[in-house]
């Protein structure tokens, strides 16, 4: 096997860390001894041992004079557990080959560095673009300190949310609908606007087996959501913010005794300064967040410049009407060369629909 089929399998094992190591990255590491598979590991949760200690500990053999292939530049530093370099050299590994390198400042080059002075072979960059792609919400983050925006909704072949009468239930079928809540599991957070929450009553949660709940974030300027919503009376048990511009503690007192943290926010337009919202969200260690608002709310993310990925879900339906909701709403733009741009999609069939994923081209965080 060449080094791009050790790393593709390590890129495999780290994947199945989704959802779970966050904010930390998703790492895959494998071990290569004489033309054999040694030992393999990813970085299964926040806070537990890194890929390449995963690794090393499942060797059936000694791992001295071995090849380790690890998605990510191994870490030089003490966080929550030790610095993988020493792991590495303590071992006897006589070759790293690294996809992505670590844009953490603690590592930076260093860790590469660290194993390079202790006479071992590194190689850098294969499958680094996949590599890359895998901690895109990682890389965002430790450069960034605000949350990677992943922009969703389904819709029409005519581009409508809903019918004329606002039922919405169910656009897709149930292989799009499967993958929205591995996404909910994905991502650390989930936002919409009140509007969704007065006409939908949703939950907000993930429906799958053995998965985690993303942190519910709701845009409420002044301070509408019913307290008797589901989202309310699930706040103890579900983590769930509450992004308001009202100061009243009066008004404040029944969320926050529900469970729910009330996060006051700067008032822009007569609606949440999202842009403030983000790094106060990103203060909190919140690095992803899946926005699944309405129109409104989606034009105001585009036109705050915090959306990075755009997931549009497409159904081979039409349901007409000149008053039913579309994706974006808002003023909208003059003129075509106005328009928000983005990358050429990813397209991915999903039973009868097709998801459509494109990275929006300039947004306001990186510039």
């Amino acid at each position: 096997m060449t080094d791009s089929e050790y790393m593709q399998l390590a890129l495999e094992l780290a994947q199945k860390g989704a959802g779970w190591t966050a904010p930390n990255p998703m790492v895959g590491a494998v071990i290569v001894k004489q033309g054999s598979i040694i030992g393999s590991g990813y970085h299964q949760r926040c806070g537990e041992l890194h890929a390449e200690r995963n690794a090393l500990a499942a060797c059936t053999q000694s791992p001295r004079g071995a090849t380790m292939y690890v998605t990510l530049e191994p870490c030089c530093h003490y966080g929550k557990t030790p610095p993988c370099t020493d792991a590495i050299i303590q071992a006897g590994i006589q070759r790293v080959v690294i996809g992505s390198s670590d844009p953490n400042p603690l590592v930076a080059g260093q860790g590469i560095e660290i194993l390079r002075q202790h006479g071992i072979t590194v190689t850098q960059g294969v499958l680094r673009d996949a590599c890359d792609k895998l901690n895109q919400v990682f890389f965002h983050y430790i450069r960034h300190q605000t949350p990677y925006v992943v922009m969703k909704y389904a819709m029409t072949m005519d581009g409508k949310l809903a019918t004329r009468t606002g039922q919405s239930k169910w656009i897709t079928g149930e292989p799009a609908r499967q993958r929205v809540q591995q996404d909910r599991h994905r991502y650390t957070a989930i936002m919409v606007g009140v509007g969704t929450v007065l006409a939908d009553d949703p939950m907000l949660t993930c429906r799958l087996p053995d998965c985690k709940n993303p942190v519910r974030i709701i845009c409420d300027t002044h301070l509408r959501t019913p307290l008797q919503s589901r989202i309310v009376q699930s706040a103890a048990k579900v983590p769930t913010i509450i992004a308001t511009a009202c100061t009243n503690q009066q008004q404040t007192a029944p969320y926050q005794q529900a469970g729910c943290q009330v996060l006051t926010v700067p008032e822009q337009n007569n609606h949440i300064d999202l842009t403030a919202l983000m790094s106060a969200l990103g203060r909190q260690g919140i690095d992803s967040l899946l926005l699944e608002g309405g129109g409104t709310l989606n034009w105001s993310a585009l036109q705050a410049g915090i959306v990075h990925k755009v997931q549009a879900y497409l159904a081979p339906k039409l349901f007409g009407g000149a008053a039913a909701l579309s994706p974006i709403a808002g003023l909208g733009v003059e003129r075509p060369d106005a328009c928000v741009r983005l990358t050429p999609p990813q397209i991915t069939i999903l039973g009868n629909d097709i998801l459509l994923e494109s990275e929006v081209l300039s947004c306001s965080q990186e510039s």
